[in-house]
């Protein structure tokens, strides 16, 4: 214990400035941040699976390392994750007492802070608890610098979460796993100007599964917690958000031939819950547009998607290499919903022992943009087949050999 302190410490003096991050858990979708440049996180130690972060690790690294701005979760802070915020006895004035570092930190350094907490799900038993900490939170939305916003997760029909975010006296949304890369958007590029294309005029007004809200509303309140600003096409926008719902794949692609040769394209996939549509994928990688999207995301829900697609797509929009790999990462998402994971379901129990690496010679051959996409490692960090976490390598192609007559 004492030597994992000692490196928390040594961690956070060694890093120095840059936006710090404290992800809701170390699942892929929320840990992924922690590779990007500008992007400090805990060691990765800190964060245990299913058991939850380390507090006294996390409290410690976190006062100890200065930044120029914190995106951090609430639920981590207070309960070590997502799952423990459902289920741990825990008083709601001792809650509020382990988030009192985030201040302190705020005091100390001066950064900017963005702060986010889960509205609980249905079946979560610590709901009430939950609730009454984030209602005790309202005054510091009013304090100089800090942001502050609730994320409702997995919202199914009849869930009380819409109804009780809308309660709070401060911004609030549909999603959860994607909450920590929209508000690092909001403090590394603040004011991204976005042009939202839906796939059809009636989709705009779907209320998609697990939201409870028309999908506009959703894209309208995730926009805000970005800080970004919606345009429309002919003011010139720095990026376009396309929400793809699955009516026309090969509609879906005429459309993004058309805006790819005058914009940067984020693609939101939601066509269905933590899968994509194989057809449009099949003709995103036939025609070479896959390795030039800004950023293309189906690993999640309707919000999930949304939220992905829109950060990397806004963070990475001058930053080649950096797009590259995420959308071998977003690829590999897609990859695991369509293949790895109803392979492994089919074979193995859970958990999943290391037989279940197997399911990586099943990766195929992919490449874009100059570059062939290995597949170089696979684990599960939490044992189970939902997520898995790959080591992607961008292998630079051979340049083609002209013969000279």
């Amino acid at each position: 214990m004492a030597r994992l302190v000692f490196l928390a410490l040594l961690w956070g003096f060694a890093l120095g400035a840059g936006v710090l991050y404290l992800p809701l858990d170390d699942r892929p979708p929320n840990w992924a941040p922690c590779g990007w440049e500008g992007v400090r996180c805990p060691p990765r130690e800190v964060y245990r699976g299913p058991e939850g972060a380390d507090l006294p690790l996390l409290r410690a690294w976190l006062l100890s390392t200065p930044g120029k701005g914190l995106v951090a979760s609430l639920d981590a802070l207070a309960y070590g994750g997502l799952l423990q915020s459902r289920h741990l006895d825990l008083p709601a004035e001792d809650a509020l007492a382990r988030l009192g570092p985030l201040l302190a930190w705020k005091a100390r350094y001066g950064g900017e802070v963005f702060l986010f907490g889960v509205v609980p799900r249905w079946d979560a038993t610590r709901r009430e608890r939950n609730l009454k900490v984030l209602h005790a939170l309202a005054p510091w939305a009013a304090l100089k610098g800090l942001y502050l916003e609730a994320v409702w997760d997995d919202a199914l029909r009849g869930s009380p979460a819409p109804k009780e975010a809308r309660a709070l006296p401060y911004p609030s949304r549909p999603g959860a796993d994607e909450a920590g890369q929209v508000l690092l958007l909001r403090a590394l590029s603040p004011g991204l100007r976005v042009a939202v294309v839906h796939e059809e005029a009636a989709l705009a007004e779907r209320t998609t599964p697990y939201e409870a809200l028309p999908l506009e509303e959703t894209v309208r309140r995730l926009l805000r917690s970005a800080g970004a600003e919606e345009v429309a096409l002919e003011n010139i926008p720095d990026l376009v958000l396309y929400v793809y719902g699955g009516k026309s794949p090969r509609g879906a692609t005429q459309d993004l031939l058309r805006l790819m040769a005058q914009y940067p394209v984020a693609l939101a996939d939601l066509s269905r819950v933590n899968r994509g549509d194989a057809g449009l994928m099949g003709y995103l990688q036939a025609l070479g547009l896959y390795g030039r999207l800004a950023a293309y995301a189906a690993w999640g829900t309707p919000a999930n998607n949304l939220g992905s697609a829109l950060a990397q797509g806004g963070l990475f929009l001058r930053d080649r290499e950096g797009r590259l790999q995420r959308l071998a990462e977003a690829y590999f998402a897609y990859w695991w919903g369509e293949v790895g994971r109803p392979w492994v379901r089919g074979r193995f129990p859970e958990p999943l022992g290391e037989e279940a690496l197997g399911v990586a010679s099943l990766w195929p051959y992919v490449a874009w943009e100059g570059y062939r996409v290995d597949l170089k490692a696979l684990a599960f960090p939490w044992h189970r087949s939902f997520e898995a976490e790959a080591r992607l390598s961008l292998v630079p192609l051979p340049s083609p050999v002209h013969l000279v007559e």
